[in-house]
């Protein structure tokens, strides 16, 4: 692309009125529309007005919240005038959506511009909009860089909105005075889109997954994320890094917090990188000729290759449904513009890829009104946005389960863990008639337990960082593997016998919990879903007495680490909330360890022979004086 030193003679000559600009298309063409919120609003309303006198115009974008009804068109002259193709990776649920899906092409976002720059899919005008141009005759694509770019440097005709409003933002998003044809001078406000309203549910699930994002991580968050979730997720943490599709006000305000510095990315450091901006007037001047802001293209930025070279990469996307297998529904909502979910697998595929990598999705477990579960045995004819094989970790408000490696019976579980209470029954049942869970598998009262996230804690222990948390369901196996692991007289302990089997119905027990009347609590050495119970701290309650009675095994290895201790006090704080009366132990007079245990709880402590077997009691209306 070569420069003259009369580049400014040249944008003076081919400056043009919009309906002169609009006239230079002809019938039978290819016309690309430039993305999201850098839509060239006034192109497309002339565009609009003349396609009267046009027939057989194929208008191609990413699918849009139409500020001019374009499909409508198309609907009304039967295609005759105008044709749509809108590239989406997406289901078609939302009506409006799916009373166009005809026009739907289904594709990842990475691969859009090497059908334009192929000529696989000729573009022969594209309608873009730019900031004025530079001293050196270079305009901005601005907040629409995407596969806008390769659209116009395709295009054999493109016609420019030079629009003053648009921010001029860095990187590989300029086009030059020279390869334009026609422009429009024309300055207007652009789109802009205000704040997702605030659901307690996201702001749960952005408690849960708090923990996953470590510091010094680097990010994609996708659109559809609600303000105040992205905040509880994220706000505490240090040098988080961004390389994103979309860039959004949120982002923007961690930017101002100092959350995000991209210092640890490991690659593009110091730089925030995005393809797209969606958010408010302050964003756009927030991007305005900012250093630490480069746009690229969707061929870079939604690369898997890319993509999977960030440090500890984590993708934080919305689904729509996801069922009982782990295949995903995600669908674009008129908050962001259609545009959200196009690059979704682009990055879930790439953050896999990376070391330390994380993929996220996120859903409420059920609609608005609570009637229709998110969770559902069965996607049926609903398109399937991301394969079950490239899901990770899930989460919804009731939990997260991490679903890589598992089994479709372990995803089953999973799954029904975290959808809400009120279907888990229908859902369980459901997935017996698929055959996706044993016959001998049975409904207990604990599926409807709620999980109890203020008891999950994160510890450096001997150099080892441990969680501490609630058990799940999915936690049969390993419990049932740490009961196996443990040393011989540590069994004993446990068990008052010596004991060589462990049977799937035990762990079970301990893992498919009320978390009420019977609770237990483990401890986890290693990733979530893959890491190692090295501890198990367990209640149960005698509901005659309202006692519960307590029971502990720590791993040798990790034993007179005061892990105990934790698991003791975590249990006594829960049972108290949950209203029991007190706690009491059934051990050997030998066992000086459990016996010290008990009593380091700050209650007047009992004791009690009974032959071999000591009993040890307290009550939390009896504080020790």
């Amino acid at each position: 692309m070569g420069t003259t030193s009369s580049w400014a003679d040249n944008y003076v000559e081919k400056k043009r009125t919009v309906e002169e600009a609009i006239k230079q298309i002809k019938p039978g063409q290819r016309v690309f529309i430039g993305s999201s919120c850098g839509e060239p609003q006034c192109l497309v309303r002339a565009l609009s007005e003349a396609a009267s006198t046009l027939s057989d115009l194929e208008i191609v974008r990413l699918l849009a919240l139409e500020t001019t009804p374009l499909s409508l068109i198309a609907t009304k002259t039967q295609d005759h005038n105008l044709n749509i193709r809108s590239f989406y990776l997406g289901s078609a649920k939302t009506k409006s959506i799916a009373r166009n899906k005809r026009f739907i092409t289904p594709i990842n976002l990475s691969a859009v511009p090497r059908l334009f720059k192929s000529r696989l899919l000729p573009i022969q005008v594209a309608l873009i909009q730019v900031s004025p141009p530079d001293d050196f005759g270079w305009m901005s694509l601005g907040v629409s860089v995407d596969v806008t770019l390769a659209a116009a440097l395709a295009a054999d005709l493109v016609i420019a909105q030079v629009n003053s409003k648009m921010p001029r933002i860095l990187g590989r998003s300029f086009i030059h005075v020279n390869d334009v044809a026609v422009i429009v001078e024309y300055d207007e406000e652009l789109l802009a889109v205000g704040q997702i309203p605030e659901l307690e549910s996201a702001n749960m699930i952005g408690r849960l997954i708090t923990r996953l994002v470590d510091d010094g991580s680097t990010l994609q968050i996708g659109t559809g994320t609600t303000h105040q979730a992205i905040l509880l997720a994220l706000a505490d943490k240090n040098d988080l890094g961004i390389h994103t599709q979309y860039i959004t006000n949120d982002i923007m305000h961690l930017f101002s917090r100092g959350v995000i510095t991209n210092r640890k990315k490991e690659f593009n450091e110091g730089k925030l990188v995005a393809s797209t901006a969606i958010g408010t007037r302050e964003l756009y001047e927030f991007l305005h000729d900012n250093p630490a802001i480069e746009f690229q293209p969707s061929d870079y930025v939604n690369a898997p290759d890319i993509i999977a070279r960030h440090h500890k990469m984590v993708s934080m996307n919305v689904a729509m449904a996801i069922d009982l297998t782990g295949q995903v529904a995600a669908d674009a909502l008129p908050f962001n513009l259609f545009c959200g979910v196009t690059g979704m697998l682009d990055f879930i595929r790439g953050t896999s890829q990376s070391e330390g990598g994380k993929s996220i999705l996120m859903l409420a477990s059920t609609s608005a009104q609570g009637k229709k579960s998110h969770i559902v045995p069965h996607l049926g004819d609903t398109t399937v946005v991301v394969p079950r094989g490239d899901v990770h970790y899930v989460a919804t408000e009731y939990g997260v389960v991490n679903l890589f490696g598992k089994s479709l019976q372990e995803r089953a579980v999973a799954m029904i863990s975290i959808a809400h209470p009120d279907f888990r029954d229908e859902l369980f049942y459901e997935a017996k008639k698929m055959d996706l869970l044993g016959a001998d598998r049975i409904l207990k009262e604990s599926l409807h337990g709620i999980y109890p996230l203020q008891l999950e804690e994160t510890r450096e222990i001997g150099g080892a960082s441990v969680t501490i948390r609630p058990a799940k369901p999915v936690d049969a196996r390993r419990i049932q593997e740490h009961f196996y692991n443990l040393d011989k007289n540590d069994v004993i302990s446990r068990f008052f016998h010596e004991k060589t089997s462990f049977e799937r119905d035990e762990a079970e027990s301990l893992s498919q919990i009320d978390y009420i009347k019977d609770l237990t609590l483990i401890i986890l050495l290693g990733e979530m879903g893959f890491g190692r119970v090295v501890g198990i701290g367990e209640y149960l309650l005698d509901q005659v007495k309202n006692m519960a009675e307590v029971a502990f095994s720590i791993n040798k290895e990790f034993q007179g680490r005061g892990l105990g201790k934790i698991l003791m006090h975590k249990l006594a704080m829960a049972a108290r909330e949950n209203g029991i009366s007190g706690l009491v132990a059934y051990t050997s007079p030998q066992n000086q360890g459990m016996i010290k245990l008990f009593k380091t709880l700050p209650y007047k402590v009992k004791t009690h022979f009974d032959g071999d077997l000591l009993t040890l009691s307290c009550r939390f209306d009896e504080p020790e004086s």
